[in-house]
């Protein structure tokens, strides 16, 4: 499948309301109108990105008349944390949730939700604005795991950290600068592992509201991972703690 472009404020709106799934719009600066107010709630309550773009940026996105609005069709479809965890407590599972903050490059995204898909993980968590756009490279990056995993965006990460705590989970930060180890922890319980950017790091509020921090062990040169790959080495960890402690 491929990401389709919607042009014209009333098109996007009725894209919307239909229930189909949005990846990203373009809104001419200044653009004002009944709709547009209308638009911005649908985006808000959707927790669609969005971003303010010259009208020369929407003129070479498409020819067509396109009122100011431009956007482009999401290829999966996105899930509500808030629906997902109590079914996951309801069903008897443990839940194992992965939270990316601000990671913005595609080939590592769709590596990570590979690694993820295949360790089970049961939502991928990322922000609204910050992420990395879920097109054709992220897809084929993913080797089609983003059309079984369920990806749900949070218009604030603290908020969506916060309710997670507050359902039972353990929040766990990896970061280098971490005093403790990985194997350190025991993960046989609802855990939410949040993994930052390689230029930035998991950011400071979110940082502050985890349980615990860790590393992973590191003995060359080199003192820091591709973050996908930590995220495979931190993903596993967490299989093997509970498939042994299963057998």
């Amino acid at each position: 499948m491929k990401q389709q472009i919607i042009y014209g404020l009333r098109p996007v709106i009725e894209t919307i309301e239909s229930g189909a799934y949005i990846e990203k719009i373009f809104i001419r600066k200044g653009l004002k109108s009944d709709n547009f107010a209308y638009l911005m709630k649908l985006i808000s309550h959707h927790a669609i990105p969005f971003q303010y773009v010259p009208i020369e940026k929407l003129n070479h996105l498409t020819s067509k008349n396109h009122q100011g609005v431009v956007a482009y069709s999401s290829l999966i479809e996105y899930y509500n944390i808030e629906e997902i965890i109590p079914e996951l407590f309801e069903n008897g599972k443990n839940p194992f949730i992965l939270i990316l903050d601000e990671i913005t490059d595609i080939r590592n995204f769709g590596s990570i939700a590979r690694s993820a898909e295949c360790a089970g993980v049961d939502a991928l968590i990322i922000p609204t604005h910050g992420a990395a756009q879920i097109n054709e490279d992220a897809m084929k990056t993913s080797a089609g795991a983003l059309n079984y995993i369920k990806v749900c965006r949070s218009n604030s990460l603290i908020k969506t950290i916060k309710f997670l705590k507050n359902s039972g989970l353990h929040i766990f930060s990896a970061s280098e600068k971490a005093d403790h180890n990985i194997f350190d922890f025991d993960f046989n319980i609802p855990v939410a592992v949040i993994m930052g950017s390689e230029g930035k790091g998991i950011s400071t509020s979110l940082i502050n509201l985890s349980d615990n921090i860790f590393k992973i062990p590191v003995f060359g040169k080199i003192k820091s991972l591709n973050v996908s790959n930590a995220a495979a080495i931190i993903l596993f960890e967490i299989v093997k703690q509970r498939y042994l402690s299963n057998r």
